[in-house]
């Protein structure tokens, strides 16, 4: 799977990608709205839809809900619901929304969204009572007025925490794409793992979709927008745990000083080779592929490729046929 980037040209790129090879199309929560552009890619057909993701806490479970069952409906049930929670600062002041014990609301919200999926599907009655959501009452009026098989909920997640939750509760787990493969091996599957057994559930029960940022050098020789975009992840505080486990750690508060400063330009220069090769895919369609397989082999049979701009269709469907290969 790969990105759509906006609403204006969502139907062609998705035809475009999807003649290149790609099985799905996602959107993440930018500069455009994170659903809008999966409505009209809906109508090319023949392809996965997934948010990757949807900010979950500023947004209701009943909101939520009908906008991923039209989904499902306008996709013929090819819709993934993805949610993330984001980082505080963002949540507070930039959606002016709450975010205290985002594990436990982000699990409870999971719930809510489970229970009125079951009212809407089966006609039970909708009862959903917790701590931060309360969903009581569903009259006819509000269900809608389609069959549907109630579409999967995925989670994106770094923290331990949050990973372990994911593994419990919910369908999938989105792999962030500022990470690399010992991150990946060392920290995030035995928290997946941790989390499975707690819930009673097998590794078959959970999806495992792993993102990853690429860039082709023939399109950004210097992979300038690949630095930056790590730049960014990099200079907070939640993507630390990334950079300690290669012993970068330092970096982060380098990049958070500047980022504080206001210079997003600069930022790119700190992003060695070293790290920049580790956490992204770069070089040739073959390197990229290369990286991919090695990176999620045994793990995913799914792997959302993160564009930091879109890269040519040619190059897109090199990488496609060789990750196949």
């Amino acid at each position: 799977m790969t990105a759509l980037f906006g609403p204006t040209d969502a139907i062609e790129r998705a035809q475009a990608l999807r003649d290149a090879g790609a099985s799905g199309v996602f959107t993440f929560e930018g500069p455009h709205d994170v659903f809008a552009p999966l409505t009209l890619a809906s109508t090319v057909g023949g392809l996965d839809l997934m948010t990757n993701v949807a900010i979950a806490f500023p947004r209701n479970p009943i909101h939520l809900a009908h906008q991923a069952v039209d989904h499902q409906l306008l996709s013929g049930g090819r819709f993934t619901l993805g949610l993330g929670t984001q980082i505080r600062t963002q949540i507070e002041k930039r959606f002016g929304a709450e975010f205290d014990q985002p594990v436990a609301r982000m699990r409870e919200l999971v719930g809510a969204l489970r229970a009125i999926f079951a009212a809407w599907s089966t006609g039970e009655r909708l009862d959903f009572r917790g701590e931060f959501y309360r969903h009581t009452l569903m009259t006819p009026t509000f269900v809608p007025r389609a069959d549907f098989t109630p579409p999967p909920i995925y989670v994106g997640a770094l923290g331990p925490r949050l990973t372990r939750m994911a593994a419990e509760v919910a369908d999938g787990l989105l792999v962030m794409p500022f990470g690399s493969k010992r991150f990946l091996h060392e920290v995030t599957l035995p928290r997946v793992a941790e989390g499975l057994a707690a819930a009673g559930r097998s590794r078959a029960d959970l999806a495992v979709v792993p993102e990853i940022i690429v860039s082709v050098a023939e399109q950004d020789p210097t992979h300038s927008a690949a630095r930056r975009l790590l730049a960014f992840y990099g200079s907070t505080p939640a993507y630390r745990p990334v950079l300690d486990v290669h012993g970068w750690g330092d970096l982060q508060p380098e990049l958070n000083a500047l980022s504080k400063q206001g210079r997003w330009q600069d930022m790119g220069a700190l992003i060695t080779d070293d790290v920049l090769h580790t956490i992204a895919a770069c070089g040739s369609p073959a390197d990229i592929a290369a990286h991919i397989r090695d990176r999620v082999a045994g793990v995913a049979d799914t792997v959302c490729l993160y564009q930091p701009g879109p890269i040519p269709l040619n190059s897109l469907s090199e990488i496609v046929d060789a990750v196949g290969r």
